[in-house]
């Protein structure tokens, strides 16, 4: 990992007289520091010209946040900036041609999925030299007759690429669903601009064109019943986060104990709420908003939250919209788990977070220090509890509202992500960004 002189680097809060001090070091000092640099939004024109010209790894960087200029740009000597800037709209229509015949392939490898490709440039590329070129440009054409010949193409890679374009036609795509390669009738059976009667057909075909077709949101009915009783628990899996798919496969599937599937079919937006409160306590699920607590209306989260089983209860506490008397019933709840998923919620203040901290210790450390209204002094106490997750000392290093005190408790730790987000905070002293910035 880079060194916290590149965590400074980057700090917004960094003093220019600090900043200057970096720039006069560009030179003698390695390609990350340019490159940190150049995240910066701050940068006058002379500073980015400077970092620009000091390593392509800013210049790219620097296009990409906006301040670097076509006119700043010479396309042979900072090719991938120059696509960049092509990417956004602000490059000049004239460097396709010269990118198009670069000699670096994963150049032209990039310059295959720009959008705005002019019809020579696609041509050029369909005959590259190397394949991989030539499949990035079969998966994002959307010329009919391009797609045609790189849908036949004598390498299966470019013509499985060209299955996976949801441009390509309908009978292009029914047409490659009989290609002789798996890879091939794979990305046509996931295709869901395939028509769906015809990728049906392969239902029983080899398991990882099960698995694609199981993707797939138009099959008829008795196919996604047939998938559902597939020996291979990843088809399963990934039938059961399908949004074609109705009550009957999602019944069966949430009895099934396959690597995944329970997990996969509760992230279905559509997963009947009875089906889900069955499967959440057997189901690792994640502190993650499911699609449909996201979708379900007040009387639902009222019922769900009343439900016997934490895990039940947890999932309705990753809703950070829900009313204030249905949040504050959760922040009592007495399990922990319902606790660590309501603690971020913006609307909860410091008297109720520190006591949830009172409650569960650094069982909740983590999920405090990710509330953004999580005050200074409560930072610097869960900084000191012990024991205390890597992860959570994390969390208070990048909160805008940590201290000094707290950020140096975060300096001091072992793990370098955590020593990195506590030098790029903006909070952080400038006597210690100088001390960082001389290491």
């Amino acid at each position: 990992m880079p060194s916290l002189l590149h965590a400074v680097a980057g700090n917004p809060a960094l003093p220019p007289e600090l900043l200057g001090r970096l720039f006069a070091r560009l030179p003698d000092t390695d390609e990350e520091l340019a490159c940190a640099l150049a995240e910066r939004t701050d940068l006058d024109p002379g500073q980015v010209r400077q970092l620009a010209e000091r390593c392509e790894g800013a210049a790219l960087r620097l296009a990409g946040n906006g301040l670097l200029h076509a006119g700043d740009v010479d396309p042979l000597t900072l090719p991938h900036p120059a696509l960049t800037l092509l990417e956004q709209g602000r490059g000049e229509p004239a460097w396709v041609r010269l990118l198009a015949r670069s000699p670096d392939a994963y150049l032209r490898q990039r310059l295959a999925s720009y959008d705005g490709l002019p019809e020579e440039a696609g041509e050029l590329l369909a005959v590259d030299e190397d394949t991989d070129v030539v499949a990035e440009l079969a998966i994002n054409t959307t010329r009919p007759g391009l797609l045609a010949r790189l849908a036949a193409h004598p390498v299966p890679k470019v013509r499985r690429w060209a299955a996976a374009n949801e441009a390509a036609p309908a009978e292009l795509l029914t047409a490659l669903l009989d290609d002789p390669e798996v890879p091939v009738r794979e990305q046509a059976a996931g295709n869901p601009a395939t028509p769906g009667a015809a990728a049906a057909r392969l239902v029983a075909d080899h398991m990882m064109v099960r698995q694609a077709l199981a993707t797939h949101p138009g099959l008829p009915a008795e196919t996604y019943h047939r998938l559902a009783e597939d020996d291979i628990p990843w088809v399963r899996s990934n039938l059961a986060q399908n949004p074609g798919i109705d009550a009957t496969p999602m019944n069966r599937l949430s009895g099934d104990d396959g690597y995944g599937v329970r997990r996969s079919l509760a992230h279905h937006p559509r997963v009947p709420l009875d089906v889900l409160a069955r499967i959440a306590p057997v189901t690792k699920i994640g502190a993650t908003l499911l699609p449909r607590i996201a979708a379900a209306d007040a009387a639902e989260l009222v019922a769900l939250a009343g439900s016997p089983e934490p895990k039940v209860r947890a999932l309705v506490a990753e809703r950070r919209d829900l009313p204030a008397e249905l949040r504050d019933r959760l922040i009592a709840d007495p399990d922990v788990r319902v606790a660590k998923s309501v603690a971020p919620h913006p609307g909860l203040d410091n008297a109720r977070l520190s006591a949830l901290v009172d409650r569960f210790g650094h069982g909740v450390a983590t999920a405090v220090a990710t509330n953004p209204g999580t005050s200074a002094a409560l930072l610097e106490r869960l900084a000191a509890l012990r024991p205390l997750a890597g992860k959570a000392l994390r969390t208070i290093a990048a909160h805008p509202n940590a201290s000094p005190a707290a950020l140096a408790a975060c300096l001091a730790s072992p793990d370098p992500r955590t020593t990195w987000a506590a030098a790029a905070n903006p909070a952080l002293p400038v006597a210690v960004m100088a001390e960082l910035a001389s290491a």
